[in-house]
């Protein structure tokens, strides 16, 4: 656990870099944390961003094929935003906890 200056805030992370306080998140967080992993944010990734955001603060469970089944991208789109591994890249840049359904 420690802190990180983000867009000219200090924000709360822990040791695998996600904010350990969803209230500290903000979209110049979130453009900043994009840009460390080579990622401009277009409308698409802001409109996934809210999506997974809505579904934490509502205590749902975040899986990859609830993010294909949004209506904002399909899975296939979901790797192409957020290459890799993209449930938990998608998760650090919205400010939200990693998922239990990622290892």
């Amino acid at each position: 656990m420690g802190q990180i200056n983000i867009a000219g805030q200090m924000i709360d992370i822990n040791d695998e870099g996600y904010l350990t306080d969803a209230k500290q998140w903000n979209q110049d967080v979130a453009s900043e944390l994009a840009k460390e992993e080579g990622i401009d944010l277009t409308d698409t990734h802001m409109e996934l961003i809210k999506f997974l955001r809505e579904n934490f603060e509502s205590g749902s469970e975040l899986t990859i094929r609830k993010v294909g089944k949004s209506g904002i991208v399909d899975i296939k789109g979901f790797y192409q935003l957020f290459p890799k591994k993209p449930l938990k890249l998608a998760s650090r840049i919205s400010g939200i906890p990693k998922p239990t359904s990622c290892i």
